[in-house]
Protein backbone atom coordinates (compact mmCIF):
# COMPACT_ATOMS: atom_id res chain seq x y z
CA UNK A 1 0.00 0.00 0.00
CA UNK A 2 1.29 3.43 -0.94
CA UNK A 3 1.58 6.23 1.57
CA UNK A 4 0.43 8.64 -1.14
CA UNK A 5 -2.52 8.45 -3.51
CA UNK A 6 -3.21 10.72 -6.38
CA UNK A 7 -6.06 10.36 -8.80
CA UNK A 8 -7.34 12.99 -11.15
CA UNK A 9 -9.25 15.60 -9.13
CA UNK A 10 -12.64 16.75 -10.30
CA UNK A 11 -12.69 20.04 -12.17
CA UNK A 12 -15.28 22.75 -12.74
CA UNK A 13 -17.99 21.40 -15.03
CA UNK A 14 -17.63 17.78 -13.91
CA UNK A 15 -20.63 15.94 -12.52
CA UNK A 16 -20.51 15.75 -8.74
CA UNK A 17 -20.07 12.21 -7.40
CA UNK A 18 -23.35 10.58 -6.37
CA UNK A 19 -21.99 8.21 -3.75
CA UNK A 20 -23.40 7.23 -0.39
CA UNK A 21 -21.41 7.83 2.78
CA UNK A 22 -21.57 7.42 6.56
CA UNK A 23 -22.17 10.49 8.72
CA UNK A 24 -20.84 11.26 12.17
CA UNK A 25 -23.96 9.59 13.60
CA UNK A 26 -23.32 6.36 11.70
CA UNK A 27 -26.27 6.96 9.36
CA UNK A 28 -25.98 6.68 5.58
CA UNK A 29 -26.25 9.87 3.54
CA UNK A 30 -26.86 9.97 -0.21
CA UNK A 31 -24.89 12.86 -1.71
CA UNK A 32 -27.18 12.98 -4.78
CA UNK A 33 -30.17 13.65 -2.48
CA UNK A 34 -28.27 16.46 -0.72
CA UNK A 35 -27.40 18.10 -4.07
CA UNK A 36 -31.05 17.86 -5.18
CA UNK A 37 -32.38 19.37 -1.95
CA UNK A 38 -30.12 22.45 -1.90
CA UNK A 39 -29.21 25.29 -4.23
CA UNK A 40 -25.52 24.69 -3.44
CA UNK A 41 -23.58 21.99 -1.66
CA UNK A 42 -20.09 22.60 -0.31
CA UNK A 43 -18.14 19.36 0.12
CA UNK A 44 -14.92 20.15 1.93
CA UNK A 45 -12.14 17.72 2.76
CA UNK A 46 -9.75 17.92 5.68
CA UNK A 47 -7.01 15.63 6.96
CA UNK A 48 -8.02 14.85 10.55
CA UNK A 49 -10.72 15.82 13.03
CA UNK A 50 -9.74 18.05 15.95
CA UNK A 51 -6.37 19.19 14.62
CA UNK A 52 -5.52 22.92 14.41
CA UNK A 53 -5.99 23.56 10.66
CA UNK A 54 -9.04 21.35 10.40
CA UNK A 55 -10.59 23.06 13.41
CA UNK A 56 -9.94 26.53 11.90
CA UNK A 57 -11.52 25.45 8.61
CA UNK A 58 -14.60 23.99 10.33
CA UNK A 59 -14.96 27.00 12.62
CA UNK A 60 -14.78 29.34 9.60
CA UNK A 61 -17.77 27.52 8.12
CA UNK A 62 -19.56 27.32 11.49
CA UNK A 63 -19.17 31.04 12.11
CA UNK A 64 -20.55 31.91 8.65
CA UNK A 65 -23.16 29.15 8.64
CA UNK A 66 -26.12 31.53 8.89
CA UNK A 67 -24.88 33.42 5.80
CA UNK A 68 -24.14 30.19 3.93
CA UNK A 69 -27.54 28.70 4.76
CA UNK A 70 -29.27 31.94 3.68
CA UNK A 71 -27.64 31.45 0.25
CA UNK A 72 -28.91 27.85 0.10
CA UNK A 73 -25.57 26.17 0.88
CA UNK A 74 -25.50 22.73 2.51
CA UNK A 75 -22.09 22.02 4.07
CA UNK A 76 -20.56 18.55 4.26
CA UNK A 77 -17.17 18.06 5.91
CA UNK A 78 -15.24 14.92 4.95
CA UNK A 79 -12.25 13.16 6.48
CA UNK A 80 -11.37 9.51 6.85
CA UNK A 81 -11.92 9.61 10.61
CA UNK A 82 -14.32 7.10 12.13
CA UNK A 83 -17.87 8.21 13.09
CA UNK A 84 -16.98 8.51 16.80
CA UNK A 85 -14.13 10.93 16.08
CA UNK A 86 -16.32 12.98 13.73
CA UNK A 87 -19.14 13.08 16.27
CA UNK A 88 -16.79 14.26 19.04
CA UNK A 89 -15.26 16.90 16.71
CA UNK A 90 -18.71 18.18 15.72
CA UNK A 91 -19.90 18.34 19.34
CA UNK A 92 -16.73 19.98 20.67
CA UNK A 93 -16.89 22.85 18.16
CA UNK A 94 -20.69 22.97 17.76
CA UNK A 95 -20.65 22.48 13.99
CA UNK A 96 -24.20 22.89 12.62
CA UNK A 97 -23.44 20.79 9.52
CA UNK A 98 -22.91 17.14 8.70
CA UNK A 99 -19.51 15.49 8.91
CA UNK A 100 -18.81 12.43 6.79
CA UNK A 101 -16.76 9.64 8.34
CA UNK A 102 -15.14 8.43 5.12
CA UNK A 103 -13.08 5.67 6.72
CA UNK A 104 -13.13 3.58 3.53
CA UNK A 105 -12.26 6.68 1.44
CA UNK A 106 -15.25 6.26 -0.90
CA UNK A 107 -15.98 9.99 -1.04
CA UNK A 108 -12.30 11.00 -1.05
CA UNK A 109 -11.63 8.75 -4.06
CA UNK A 110 -14.85 9.75 -5.87
CA UNK A 111 -13.78 13.41 -5.74
CA UNK A 112 -10.20 12.54 -6.70
CA UNK A 113 -8.78 14.09 -3.53
CA UNK A 114 -5.14 13.10 -3.04
CA UNK A 115 -4.06 11.54 0.24
CA UNK A 116 -0.76 11.60 2.07
CA UNK A 117 -0.04 9.03 4.77
CA UNK A 118 -3.72 8.06 4.49
CA UNK A 119 -5.06 11.58 5.17
CA UNK A 120 -7.07 13.59 2.64
CA UNK A 121 -5.57 16.80 1.28
CA UNK A 122 -7.46 19.94 2.25
CA UNK A 123 -9.74 20.69 -0.71
CA UNK A 124 -13.24 22.05 -1.30
CA UNK A 125 -15.83 21.70 -4.04
CA UNK A 126 -18.96 23.81 -4.56
CA UNK A 127 -21.78 22.02 -6.35
CA UNK A 128 -24.88 23.44 -8.02
CA UNK A 129 -27.33 21.43 -10.08
CA UNK A 130 -25.23 18.31 -9.65
CA UNK A 131 -22.15 19.92 -11.24
CA UNK A 132 -18.91 21.22 -9.77
CA UNK A 133 -19.00 25.02 -10.15
CA UNK A 134 -15.90 25.82 -8.06
CA UNK A 135 -12.94 23.79 -6.89
CA UNK A 136 -10.32 24.85 -4.35
CA UNK A 137 -7.35 22.47 -4.45
CA UNK A 138 -5.53 24.17 -1.56
CA UNK A 139 -8.47 25.08 0.61
CA UNK A 140 -8.04 27.82 3.16
CA UNK A 141 -8.42 27.14 6.83
CA UNK A 142 -9.60 30.44 8.32
CA UNK A 143 -11.03 31.86 5.05
CA UNK A 144 -12.98 28.86 3.72
CA UNK A 145 -16.42 30.38 4.27
CA UNK A 146 -15.40 33.79 2.88
CA UNK A 147 -14.01 32.10 -0.26
CA UNK A 148 -17.29 30.25 -0.83
CA UNK A 149 -19.41 33.36 -0.26
CA UNK A 150 -17.27 35.30 -2.78
CA UNK A 151 -17.87 32.62 -5.42
CA UNK A 152 -21.63 32.69 -4.85
CA UNK A 153 -21.72 36.50 -4.98
CA UNK A 154 -19.75 36.63 -8.27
Amino acid sequence: MSLFSKSEPLVVGDAAPTVKAVTETGETIDLAAVYAAQTYTLVYFYPKADTPGCTAQGCSLRDAYTDLAAKGVAVLGVSNDKPEAQQAFKAKFKFPFTLIADHDKTVIQAFGVPTTMGFAKRQAFLIKGGKIIWADYSASTAEQAADVLKVIAA
